[in-house]
């Protein structure tokens, strides 16, 4: 399981663990933290079983920590403190970003980068998000694995690390129960896909539309997934892909589409789910709700007339499809996001 070493629908508790040390990023901290207790309450507040949540800032040594914006954070668990024969294995461990070069560090952190070796190999999901990469990769843990960073840090991570499989271009990447993440707004959608994994797809839409909404896009657009075909080599259907994101509003089946790329239907249906690992009609879906999305947030169409740009001649059909994957009305999208982003002045 991706998210968690226990069945987490059995699970009583949610363990996160939030490493902490000198120059850390507060944001890196609060906001996944914010998003985390913002799941939890929608899903308790409809189904009291649901398992808590328990975070606790995690550090190397006993003392205070001074983040970059002169924040302290005390420490809950101290690794020094730790007996030899005692455990704490968190479900998810979070690494954040430092301000400044992280070697220096690094350097003073050996028993850390240790713990989080161990905890991986015990069944914990680690979540590093810029330089804090560097812990990971510093454990040997990323060797011959996909991993991003900041932009910043991309060519000194290169230099010191090269047995990493580095993928600049992407602010996700996700090597089975490891994910890293370039910045703090890809962390924000990795902690909305964690969110709808334990705590249901209502309580991560919930959180996502309270936090920046209109900015997200789904964990599965960004990321690199090691061992998927994200940019997969099957040319073809790769003009396919671009076929249907430059023709939204056509009416065409897809059958008659494979037709037109001299496909059966058959073979036009495996190809497209091999090389993509989604469905046609799913992927075509996906790209209409999100350009009605844009339209309705940059634009001043009628919902009517976005409809009929994304191919849908039936505003209900469109309103239907927001409800489904959103649990909004495209009305009540465009005042959410109009809200946002011009009520601040």
């Amino acid at each position: 399981m991706p998210l968690s070493r226990k069945n987490i629908a059995q699970a009583k508790h949610l363990h996160v663990g939030l490493v902490i040390y000198q120059h850390v990023l507060a944001t890196g901290l609060t906001l996944p933290l914010e998003m985390l207790l913002a799941g939890e309450a929608f899903a308790r507040r409809y189904d009291k079983s649901t398992m808590k949540l328990k975070t606790q800032l995690v550090s190397q040594r006993d003392k205070a920590v001074t983040s970059r914006a002169g924040i302290k954070f005390f420490p809950d668990v101290i690794l020094d403190n730790l007996a030899a024969d005692e455990s704490y294995l968190p479900d998810i461990i979070l690494v954040p970003s430092l301000w400044r070069n992280p070697r220096p560090v690094l350097k003073q952190h050996a028993k850390l980068i240790a713990w989080l070796k161990h905890c991986w190999q015990q069944g914990s999901t680690l979540l590093a998000v810029g330089t804090g990469v560097c812990f990971l990769a510093e454990s040997g843990l990323l060797d011959d694995h996909s991993a991003t960073t900041h932009w910043h840090y991309v060519e000194q991570f290169k230099r010191d690390y090269p047995k990493v499989e580095l993928k600049p271009d992407f602010f996700i990447t996700q090597s089975e129960r490891i994910f890293c993440a370039a910045s703090l707004n890809s962390l924000a959608d990795i902690i909305v896909h964690l969110i709808g994994q334990a705590y249901g797809r209502s309580a991560a839409q919930n959180v996502e539309r309270n936090f920046s909404h209109e900015i997200r896009k789904p964990y599965e657009e960004q990321r690199y997934l090691e061992g998927a075909v994200d940019r997969h080599a099957d040319e073809l259907i790769a003009q396919i892909q671009f076929w249907l994101r430059t023709n939204l509003s056509s009416d065409i089946s897809l059958a008659e589409l494979a037709e037109q790329f001299g496909l059966s239907q058959r073979s036009f249906t495996r190809r497209f789910k091999m090389a993509t690992a989604i469905r046609a009609t799913e992927y075509w879906q996906q790209l209409r709700i999100e350009t009605a999305k844009d339209l309705l947030s940059s634009s001043n169409l009628s919902i009517q007339e976005i409809a009929y740009h994304v191919g849908y001649h039936d505003q209900g059909h469109l309103t239907r499809l927001f409800k489904q994957n959103l649990a909004l009305t495209p009305k009540d999208y465009r005042a959410m996001v109009r809200k946002k982003l011009f009520s601040q002045s």
